[in-house]
């Protein structure tokens, strides 16, 4: 009986930190920008961007030096919407084929897509972080 408990517990322990771990992951712009600057990145917001094979407009902001863009959608279906039209590779989204200047990188969590077209492994691992894995990109 006291391994059957023991079992029960330890799965609850290991159910509870999962949830917690998805809990943590940032759901909106504010909600990047503050695990960022939680991560012990700079964060400098940068203007407005858009990007027309998305249909959210975006935030642009500066990572340590990366420009990093985020698109805040009014819900999670609607960045389900636009992230089932990015290719594995982030080379193509819908009918629009990309021409990358460096390799694109990119994120969704609750109610925000987040494009990095970069190279540097500080940056994306801080974006993992606060956002989970990159769904698309190389």
């Amino acid at each position: 009986m006291k391994h059957k408990l023991l079992l029960v517990g330890v799965l609850l322990m290991l159910a509870a930190a999962s949830c917690g771990a998805q809990a943590g992951l940032a759901r909106d712009y504010a909600g990047v920008v503050d695990g960022i600057r939680a991560e012990g990145a700079d964060v400098t917001p940068a203007g407005g961007v858009t990007q027309e094979f998305l249909s959210a407009k975006g935030q642009a902001i500066t990572v340590n030096g990366e420009q990093v863009q985020v698109f805040e959608y009014a819900d999670e279906s609607a960045v389900e919407a636009d992230a089932s039209k990015v290719s594995p590779d982030g080379g193509t989204v819908g009918t629009t084929m990309i021409t990358w200047v460096a390799t694109p990188h990119f994120f969704r969590s609750g109610r925000v897509m987040v494009l990095y077209v970069g190279d540097d492994s500080s940056t994306r691992k801080v974006l993992e972080t606060v956002l989970g894995p990159q769904f698309a990109g190389r």
